[in-house]
């Protein structure tokens, strides 16, 4: 069993850092314990050195990303893929945040950006490391892995990614209709952090169904006292994500206080 505590010592994590262009930014490639990650400076950091995590999809609809990049804001992602926000996946987001925190100076505090599964591991990481997380950014997120890739609501679901999750979570099928810690059932530790949430949903979702994701997510934070905001997009389904005029998003953003 992997112990989330302990991390890899620094000189193990990252290997041949390799530079390249990103919308007009410097982008940094490297690995962190085995995993494929990277990082685009801004071409002049905001104070405190502040950034935005995308757990999942990096350059898919990039636009709020390259819009905080010109506020001074750093973009980071490691390769999770196929993890689903499992403890396999936690361990490896507390030695990608030790690394850039560590070697690049970011500040402790991140914005996670969660979209489609990577809802997952941004709430899932929220709820083990609140005091690492300055707020969430999701969109269009699975929040119970039951509705999606289980299928087990009214969405498709899929059968494949089901059956990868519960491999990486070494689940039966029970345990994991069971299983208690979904993000729809781990709010408390945000709620006492006072992590603020925006979440962007289309509300005809067909992928991950915003009756057995957003909504029950949306209620349980605000019945514990959590700051979330939901923008829904009328007629929308999963695609596209993000919006056209970030501004919301960034704005949002912008006026987390540290």
């Amino acid at each position: 069993m992997l112990a989330l505590g302990c991390v890899a010592p620094l000189a193990s994590w990252a290997e041949e850092v390799k530079t390249s262009a990103w919308n007009g930014y410097e982008r940094l490639d490297f690995t962190v314990a085995g995993k494929a990650a990277l990082l685009v400076r801004p071409k002049t950091a905001a104070p405190g050195k502040p950034w935005i995590w995308r757990t999942e999809f990096f350059g898919h609809e990039p636009q709020a990303d390259i819009a905080l990049l010109g506020k001074g804001y750093h973009v980071a992602y490691i390769d999770l893929q196929n993890q689903y926000g499992a403890p396999i996946a936690m361990k490896g987001m507390d030695d990608y945040h030790a690394h850039l925190t560590e070697t690049y100076g970011l500040s402790k505090k991140a914005v996670l950006e969660g979209m489609s599964r990577g809802g997952l591991f941004a709430f899932n990481w929220a709820a083990l490391r609140p005091e690492f997380v300055a707020g969430i950014y999701a969109d269009a997120p699975v929040c119970d892995f039951k509705s999606w890739p289980g299928g087990k609501g009214k969405g498709p679901g899929s059968r494949g990614d089901w059956n990868n999750l519960l491999k990486v979570y070494g689940f039966t099928e029970e345990q994991a209709l069971a299983y208690d810690k979904n993000p729809i059932d781990n709010l408390e530790p945000l709620a006492k952090a006072k992590i603020p949430v925006l979440a962007v949903i289309g509300d005809a979702d067909e992928v991950v169904p915003v009756a057995e994701n957003i909504d029950i997510l949306e209620k349980r934070y605000l019945a514990l006292g959590g700051k979330i905001t939901v923008i829904r997009k009328p007629g929308c389904k999963h695609h596209p994500h993000s919006l056209p005029d970030p501004a919301p998003i960034v704005d949002f953003v912008l006026n987390i206080k540290p």
